[in-house]
């Protein structure tokens, strides 16, 4: 079963949140600063936040200049996720996305399940790397954030979560991209 391997030490990964919301301030950004809250009780080290509109090309320049800066290797988005014309922050994120890691978005159905039923078909969380950056684009709600937190990002951002997790194999992940 999953554990934390202590004798191994904590590395702060460096986290980037977006919120996308055509009506929100940061002020009124509720999902947003769960996420923050929750990174910085975690020991993680916030590198920005931005909040943009429901537009997939803002989005998606938004997560490319996150994903070409050194100092930045995580994105968590929140909002836009739905079914609705305007949500577009998946779409953005296909965009830019190498792989993509599609059991992220099976887990994250599990885990919202558990809490809203059969409501969770609505969700089209997903999460994907791109140069070395793992993206993660979650629904607007501060529950399915909490959820997604609490239950997955947490556990799998931390490099002493075992059996596996994302952090140990980060160096490797724009190996592809590397001269040989």
């Amino acid at each position: 079963m999953a554990q934390l391997d202590n004798s191994k030490d904590f590395i702060p990964v460096r986290i980037a949140v977006l919120t996308v919301s055509d009506s929100r301030s940061l002020a009124e950004d509720r999902s947003g600063q769960v996420l923050v809250d929750r990174l910085d009780a975690a020991g993680y080290v916030l590198a920005d936040r931005k909040i943009l509109p429901d537009e997939r090309e803002e989005i998606a320049g938004q997560l490319r200049d996150w994903i070409a800066n050194p100092e930045i290797d995580v994105v968590i988005s929140t909002g836009g996720t739905g079914l609705t014309g305007r949500d577009v922050t998946v779409e953005a994120h296909r965009d830019v996305y190498e792989k993509e890691i599609d059991a992220f978005g099976t887990v994250f159905t599990i885990v919202s399940m558990q809490k809203i039923g059969t409501s969770a078909v609505q969700s089209r969380a997903t999460g994907g790397v791109a140069g070395g950056t793992y993206l993660f684009a979650l629904p607007g709600s501060p529950g399915a954030c909490k959820d997604a937190w609490d239950e997955i990002l947490v556990k799998q951002l931390d490099y002493r979560h075992r059996p596996c997790n994302f952090v140990e194999i980060m160096p490797r992940l724009d190996e592809h991209l590397r001269r040989k």
